[in-house]
C-alpha cells in the first residue's frame, strides 16, 4: 500500500483546507486510513482514522468539530476537510494506515506517506 498526501498550503486563521491522501495497491480498501501531523520538535500528533469496513470516524480531541475524514474508494482517496484553522494547527499532514483506528492505538502503522505542509499564518 502507497499512500500519496496533498493539499497543503499557506492560509490564514479562520480558513479552511482540504487535504487529499491517495492510497494504491491491490487491498487499501480493506485499510483504515490515519491523519497524522507532526512539528519538528514534538511528537507527531494522530488527527483522525477512517475504518475500512463501515467508514467509522474518529478524532483527537483537539479537532472535533472543525475537521472532517471522509473516504472514497472510487477515487482511492482518504479527504481530511479542515475548517476554522488556527496557527496551532500548522505542522507537517500526513496520511497512514494504522492497524488500530482509535485514539492513543493508532500509532502503529504498517504503511505512511510523504507528507504535506500546513502553515497557518496571518
Amino acid at each position: 500500500v502507497q499512500l500519496q498526501a496533498s493539499g497543503g498550503g499557506l492560509v490564514q486563521p479562520g480558513d479552511s483546507l482540504r487535504l487529499s491522501c491517495l492510497v494504491s495497491g491491490p487491498t487499501w480498501e480493506y485499510h483504515s486510513i490515519g491523519w497524522f501531523r507532526q512539528v519538528p520538535g514534538k511528537a507527531r500528533e494522530g488527527v483522525s482514522c477512517i475504518t475500512s469496513h463501515d467508514s467509522s470516524t474518529t478524532y483527537a480531541d483537539f479537532v472535533k468539530g472543525r475537521f472532517t475524514i471522509s473516504r472514497d474508494n472510487a477515487k482511492n482517496t482518504v479527504y481530511l476537510q479542515m475548517t476554522n484553522l488556527t496557527p496551532e494547527d500548522t505542522a507537517l499532514y500526513f496520511c497512514a494506515a494504522p492497524l488500530v483506528c482509535e485514539p492513543g492505538y493508532w500509532y502503529e502503522y504498517d504503511y505512511r506517506g510523504q507528507g504535506t505542509q500546513v502553515t497557518v499564518s496571518s
